[in-house]
């Protein structure tokens, strides 16, 4: 498995702004559509494009198009759904799927709640929405569920990982891409990401 840390000085600069625990919840929700759509910009890198023909104010001119009919979007309710906006603003006419799930406090494994995705999955890319990769469970558990759906092209976006995380992906889905802004340091006893940035649906959506 492919795991891809994006480097760039703006975004280690906006990620400092994110984990701040001071950081209110109109900018965190805004820094985590920027930080995803920075995410969605390398996960695209090698998308396929047809070439059209349009007329430019002076000229016609061969150009390339995305056909955005080709894309799933399926965000980890609920933080998943944070990233979402940052997406759409680039994909706009991407076809978008939600997966419902939850962790037991107790055995830190995923609890599954709600999934709907688009149709034809297989003829799609998908890409999987969840700011925190923590233990990988519920990562895990969604892709296997799109994957029983027929994608066969599927790819993880987050903004941190931990490496509990990506590799438990490695080892159960050893073909899907991460793409994340920070690989930290570990788990703590709990499931928490550290140094992390919290639980990032409160900070998203501001229940606590």
């Amino acid at each position: 498995m492919e795991v891809i840390e994006l480097k760039h000085p703006l975004i280690l600069h906006k990620l400092t702004i994110l984990r701040d625990k001071k950081t209110g919840t109109k900018e965190f929700r805004e820094l985590v559509s920027e930080l995803s759509s920075f995410l969605c910009y390398e996960a695209l890198k090698d998308a396929e494009l047809k070439e059209v023909e349009i007329e430019t104010p002076m000229t016609k001119m061969k150009s390339y198009k995305l056909d955005e009919d080709k894309y799933a979007f399926m965000p980890i309710l609920r933080a998943g759904t944070g990233m979402l906006d940052g997406l759409i603003k680039i994909v706009p006419n991407a076809k978008i799927g939600h997966i419902g799930l939850y962790r037991n406090e107790e055995t830190l494994e995923p609890v599954r709640y709600f999934y709907k995705a688009p149709s034809h999955l297989e003829n799609r890319e998908t890409i999987v929405l969840d700011p925190m990769l923590a233990t990988g469970g519920s990562a895990a558990d969604a892709i296997t569920l799109l994957k029983q759906s027929g994608a066969k092209k599927i790819k993880f976006l987050c903004i941190i990982a931990a490496p509990e995380g990506i590799k438990r992906l490695q080892e159960v889905h050893p073909d899907v891409k991460i793409y994340c802004t920070a690989i930290d340091e570990k788990l703590n006893d709990i499931g928490y990401i550290v140094p992390g940035l919290g639980d990032a649906g409160d900070r998203i959506f501001g229940t606590k």
